[in-house]
């Protein structure tokens, strides 16, 4: 669905105000519907009946008092046989204040539509200054009357005005609405339980660590796919052992007869010394390809990932290299934990810094924690650096900007780094060359 430039801010905000969550979406969308039908069971409710009620009861009492008042005008000395009458039958508890004068009351706040319908009801009746003394008296509301003399002070209990039914009703609708979301909440929670365990499950695999086999829970779909998962790490796990077995088999194959190879060329007299030179350094050269290829096919999946200090291993590291001649900086704070795969893991910074040696003359290694939850290296060198466009091309296995290089170096550390959750960028260092960002979950 596409949304023009207004529905796309209105897009962005409910992105920004809907849950993140399975959890909280699927609250949602339960929570929705029940608050819409309990709105609308209690609009019916209140906007219809409990109106109809609310008239009806007022309309009885402004009837009543109306009653009082016209019996009283008609003969003004029957005044406290009518107040004991009414008092008697419909529950007043009335007195009259002679030569008071009505004061003003400010409006009244009664809940709901009661306090309007009795003042309607009320003008309707008396034909004459009155009003109502809500809170004056617990369970009592008092009418006044202006009267010739006084005035009439009429009190109505205040049950006559409301309908219990109501504040059950409300208390229902409120009550059931709370247990039908907990019990929603109970059972969606029950469910994405085993969808995050799934989703953790892989996440794990993915970096190399063994969890086992996952126990599947939940609904139906969420069991088949954990048993599509466990059947699939192990047939991954299967592959990867037979690839392993393979690979140690070509190994041997292919390295047995290039050292028979070189030990036919001691063994000739009549080769001179620069040949024999030549011709074993060939052989040394199909040695080392065919160990990097069997490294970069066989990977580093043997090794279990442990809580690593990550400041060491790049000091190692970056010693190995000055042990080698190369002018390399190091910058690193202490505490850096991560949980790696130490020996593969230093492979791969090892390759990224012999290939920054090799087309540069000064190397600098830094590593900080970009955000609470990861960790980003970098590694520049001063180099010619690499053109956007070949970048992402280098990466990939078999690719080399060098005469007879494997392009095997870049593609071990990514397949390292990818194996860990990470991720590595070739970018243009400020200033001239390249630098590798590499960013590790920790």
């Amino acid at each position: 669905m596409r949304f023009g430039p207004g529905g796309r801010g209105i897009e962005r905000l409910l992105r920004k105000l809907l849950p993140r969550g399975l959890f909280g979406r699927s609250l949602l969308i339960v929570l929705v519907p029940l608050v819409l039908v309990q709105a609308v069971a209690l609009q019916i409710f209140y906007g219809s009946h409990l109106d109809e009620l609310s008239r009806r009861l007022a309309g009885g009492v402004a009837g009543e008092a109306g009653f009082m008042v016209d019996e009283i005008d008609r003969d003004p000395t029957r005044r406290s046989l009518v107040i004991q009458e009414t008092n008697q039958h419909f529950e007043f508890s009335t007195i009259f204040l002679r030569g008071e004068v009505l004061r003003h009351l400010p409006p009244p706040d009664a809940p709901g539509p009661v306090d309007t319908d009795l003042a309607r009801a009320l003008q309707s009746q008396l034909h004459r200054p009155f009003n109502v003394a809500w809170y004056s008296k617990p369970g009592r509301i008092f009418i006044n009357v202006q009267m010739p003399d006084g005035v009439l002070r009429i009190g109505v209990p205040r049950k006559r005005l409301y309908v219990g039914t109501f504040y059950i009703f409300l208390v229902w609708l409120i009550g059931s609405a709370i247990l039908l979301f907990g019990l929603a909440a109970l059972f969606l929670r029950s469910q994405v339980r085993g969808i995050q365990r799934l989703a953790e499950a892989a996440e794990a695999f993915g970096m190399g660590r063994d969890t086992g086999p996952l126990r599947p829970a939940g609904a139906i779909e969420v069991r088949r796919a954990a048993t599509a998962f466990n059947r699939m790490q192990e047939r991954l796990r299967r592959f990867l052992a037979q690839r392993t077995t393979m690979l140690a088999g070509i190994s041997h194959d292919l390295r047995t007869p290039l050292t028979r190879l070189r030990l036919a060329l001691a063994m000739q007299p009549t080769l001179s010394e620069a040949d024999l030179a030549d011709m074993t350094g060939d052989i040394e050269e199909m040695e080392r390809l065919i160990g990097v290829y069997l490294t970069f096919a066989r990977g580093e999946g043997g090794e279990q990932p442990t809580l690593t200090d990550l400041a060491p291993l790049l000091e190692d590291v970056c010693a190995a290299a000055r042990r080698a001649g190369t002018a390399i900086s190091l910058a690193v704070p202490d505490g850096l934990m991560l949980t790696l795969r130490p020996e593969a893991m230093r492979r791969a910074l090892t390759n990224l810094i012999d290939n920054a040696r090799r087309h540069g003359t000064h190397v600098w290694v830094g590593a900080a924690r970009a955000t609470p939850t990861l960790v980003r290296i970098l590694i520049d060198d001063d180099g010619p650096g690499i053109p956007d466009e070949k970048r992402e091309l280098l990466l990939k296995p078999f690719e080399s900007t060098e005469p007879g290089g494997t392009g095997l170096g870049l593609a071990i550390a990514r397949d390292i780094i990818g194996a860990h959750g990470g991720d590595m960028r070739l970018l243009e260092r400020p200033g001239g060359g390249l630098r590798v960002a590499i960013e590790l979950p920790g």
